[in-house]
């Protein structure tokens, strides 16, 4: 491939965000389908490759070009960053450590993220972890929708839009490519793709692909390591389109945190505060504060299947099947208890006063274990569609969605080496680590709860096309049928205070025979007066029918006008259930409902040779907000629903190719998202935090994109881009405010002349070494209200300081 062209192509990738887009855009293989008729009814014009976008809805995109321009191995939401509306701030340079989503002010929770049509949040909180995302030299593209999804998208949770990225197909030639990379931090990564192009009779494609990443923490002790395995086979059917394609994913992350700091932190330690180095062995049970017992490792893969057949000329099915998996910790990892504990007794409680756990002959000690919270999911995924061409100007879908998860969550204890560390990063997890067993042969654990997670949706669409193409209608419909069936095998603790009522979160997992249940149906343990609600189990159900609309109008030549709507949908988290009350003697969920919301956007678009342009202005109404809040008919703070979000916005963006050899894009967004309603914080008169007219947290009010593309000569290129990020507030009541920022990062690409299809890449990262406030963990109130009982400091990741790569890369 000509480096040249790449070069150029990339220089306008970024026109994608809401500019560019075509058929296979779409996360699955339905949508991309139904998708083409749009696409091909606008007649789309395209700069440097880049076609205009023609769908009635916001949406942006980046191609697998633009990535290549980015720093080697770097996560795909980063690269996301330059486009409107987007919010994303990385916890290292590399990508590797996470980060924080922000789209539209929605957090990454209520984003739906695919891959190649694949669900990636999590089944039980809805997380999504930016560094077990694919290696980008395999990504073909990566598109935003901007709070909307597609009517068959596989979610449950999205009500601020979609995030969806493809795997690229196996070339049709014999080939391959190597890069190696390395850089500041003690950076390295190596990565092999080999192709065999089309062989056999049927003209069978197949790649693999492996890469392997290391490096130092930017600060303190420690390091993060990645390793990740890809392959996938296409199999052309015909010369009509049909195909069938199997593709398969396993990432392995081992890393050592790197610790945020409170407000105070930075300002009496600096921003290279960070976890210590050693943990001495006369404290190794309290060493809370020792990086070796902060790890954070995963280990994630999946199998995806995808499908399209011409059941008539007319007639298309495409099936897309997959399945996923995971395993991975987190939490605080540090468990000490002592050998009296009745969890350590177990149901020996009264014959024995204590056990020994570190085996020096004694019962009185209180020893440390490395205790994490573990989730190990299974998950099943079908989407699939039938489309039918009624004629060339309408078409008509009905699909089909389900996705069924099973999620267990557990804390086994494992031990810990003499010095600290642990020995085993997923704890006693069965078929990994030790577990530490108690007096009565059972094992130590802080969680231990099952759920199953389970999604039928039903969709239909249609799309027309109408005043010789000029004008394109696009309506939907899709019905998710949600369900979670709840499985507590722990005693969940009272936290309420007031008479008659018994409600918590926090569990004690034990052996230990209960006392006899008192008359409400709580138990307590030994002489304790502490009540508790004895294992349960529940199941929830949740659905909604959920419309979308849009139109698109070519009102002259160059331009266009849409206008689109969609509701939004998402049921409560895994946590938000596990609060239990006693009901009749027996557990119960909390009661809480799912979260809506209903987006409006009305844009325009211009297309010329030279230029393209759009604007779009947005609103969104979100109903039944969950946070975590004082409920004064349970005594304790639960996630539930306590009000409303109104939020507006614009988003713009403009794509100039002022030469062949430059190009220059810029895009500005504008949020404001505002609460509606104050919170109930606690039993007392008036303990209510004052949180109407604020904005939400963590996200800013206007964010500043741009990168500029110069092919200086054949085979050198030079490409700049910056994004400012504004004030974000980073606790409810606005009383801590994170400051704005901006970042520049350079690039600089050769064209090796004794080597062909090689060049050589120079990265830098936060050109100008800038210290910020990246990723928020954001608090109720960082001061003292009137009234109200309690503070919290909110903590932030100090951005990554200026950071050199370089990278050898060559196909073959």
């Amino acid at each position: 491939m000509n480096t040249k062209k790449i070069a150029c192509l990339a220089s306008t990738a970024l026109v994608g965000s809401l500019l560019a887009a075509t058929a296979a855009f779409a996360q699955s293989t339905g949508s991309s389908e139904v998708d083409q008729v749009v696409v091909t009814a606008a007649r789309a014009r395209a700069i440097a490759g880049q076609v205009q976008e023609t769908l009635p809805k916001s949406r942006a995109t980046i191609d697998g070009a633009y990535l290549q321009n980015q720093a080697t191995g770097q996560n795909i939401f980063q690269s996301l960053n330059q486009l409107p509306g987007v919010s994303f701030t990385n916890n290292d340079p590399y990508g590797s450590s996470g980060g924080n989503l922000r789209l539209r002010g929605f957090d990454g929770n209520r984003v739906s993220v695919t891959f190649d049509g694949v669900p990636l949040n999590d089944t039980g909180n809805y997380a999504v972890y930016p560094n077990q995302m694919l290696d980008p030299e395999l990504i073909s593209r990566a598109s935003v929708n901007l709070g909307a999804t597609d009517v068959d998208s596989p979610t449950a949770s999205a009500t601020g839009g979609t995030i969806n990225y493809t795997t690229r197909l196996p070339g049709t030639e014999a080939g391959g490519i190597a890069t190696a990379s390395f850089g500041s931090n003690n950076y390295h990564r190596g990565f092999l793709m080999l192709e065999s192009g089309e062989v056999g009779p049927l003209g069978t494609r197949v790649f693999v692909a492996g890469s392997y990443q290391k490096y130092d923490k930017f600060k303190g002790p420690g390091e993060l390591e990645k390793k990740q395995f890809n392959a996938r086979i296409y199999q052309p059917i015909g010369d009509n389109g049909d195909f069938v394609s199997l593709a398969a994913n396993y990432n392995i992350n081992r890393n050592n945190n790197i610790r945020a700091l409170t407000l105070s932190d930075f300002r009496n330690f600096g921003k290279d505060y960070d976890f210590d180095a050693t943990c001495p062995a006369a404290s190794a049970g309290n060493c809370a504060n020792f990086y070796g017992r902060q790890v954070n490792p995963s280990n994630t893969g999946s199998i995806r299947g995808a499908g399209l057949f011409h059941v008539a000329e007319n007639l298309r099915l495409t099936v897309d099947p997959s399945f996923s998996y995971t395993l991975a910790d987190g939490g605080s990892q540090l468990g000490t208890i002592s050998e009296t504990d009745g969890r350590v007794r177990g149901t020996r409680f009264g014959s024995i006063t204590g056990f020994d756990l570190n085996g020096n002959g004694t019962t009185t000690d209180t020893v440390a274990f490395f205790a994490p919270s573990v989730t190990n999911t299974r998950r099943y995924s079908l989407t699939t569609s039938l489309i039918w061409d009624i004629n060339p100007q309408n078409r008509i879908r009905v699909a089909y969605t389900g996705d069924y998860g099973r999620h267990r969550q557990t804390g086994e204890f494992t031990y810990l080496n003499p010095d600290g560390t642990t020995t085993n990063v997923f704890g006693g997890k069965e078929g990994h680590g030790k577990t530490v067993a108690t007096a009565d042969g059972s094992f130590l654990r802080n969680r231990d709860r099952f759920s199953i997670a389970q999604l039928n949706q039903v969709a239909a669409e249609y799309v027309g096309k109408f005043y010789d193409n000029r004008l394109v209608v696009n309506a939907g419909l899709r019905a998710p049928f949600f369900k979670r069936e709840l499985n507590q095998f722990c005693y969940t603790t009272n936290a309420s205070t007031l008479p008659g009522v018994v409600t918590g979160f926090n569990v004690i997992c034990t052996t230990q025979t209960p006392n006899a249940a008192a008359a409400d149906g709580s138990v307590t343990f030994g002489t304790s007066a502490t009540k508790y609600i004895a294992p349960w189990a529940a199941t929830v159900k949740y659905d909604k029918v959920l419309p979308n609309a849009g139109l698109t109008f070519q009102v002259a030549p160059g331009h266009s006008i849409y206008t689109s709507y969609a509701e939004g949908f998402s049921s409560p988290r895994t946590d938000n259930l596990y609060t239990a009350t006693l009901v009749n003697g027996k557990g119960a969920p909390a009661d809480t409902q799912p979260e809506t919301t209903r987006t409006f956007d009305l844009g325009y678009r211009y297309a010329s040779g030279q230029l393209l342009a759009t604007v779009a202005a947005w609103s969104t109404k979100y109903k039944n907000r969950i946070v975590q809040s004082y409920d004064p008919d349970l005594g304790i703070s639960i996630d539930r629903n306590v009000g409303d979000v109104d939020a507006f916005g614009l988003d713009t963006q403009a794509a100039w190719r002022v030469a062949d050899y430059l190009t220059v894009t810029a895009s500005y967004s504008y949020n404001n998202s505002e609460i509606q309603s104050d919170l109930v914080n606690g039993a007392a008169a008036g303990n209510v935090l004052p949180l109407k007219g604020k904005q939400i947290v963590e996200t800013p009010t206007h964010t500043f994109g741009g990168r500029l593309d110069w092919n200086i000569t054949e085979a050198l290129h030079f490409g700049v881009q910056g994004k400012f990020t504004g004030d974000r507030f980073s606790t409810d009541v606005n009383d801590e405010v994170a400051p704005h920022y901006t970042v520049w990062d350079l690039d600089v690409r050769y064209d090796l002349p004794f080597a062909e299809r090689t060049y050589a890449q120079l990265n830098i990262t936060n050109l100008f070494d800038e210290t910020y406030f990246g990723s928020i963990s954001s608090r109720t109130n960082a001061l003292p209200v009137t009234g109200v009982s309690g503070v919290g400091a909110p903590t932030y990741y100090i951005g990554a300081p200026r950071t050199v790569q370089l990278t050898l890369r060559t196909e073959f």
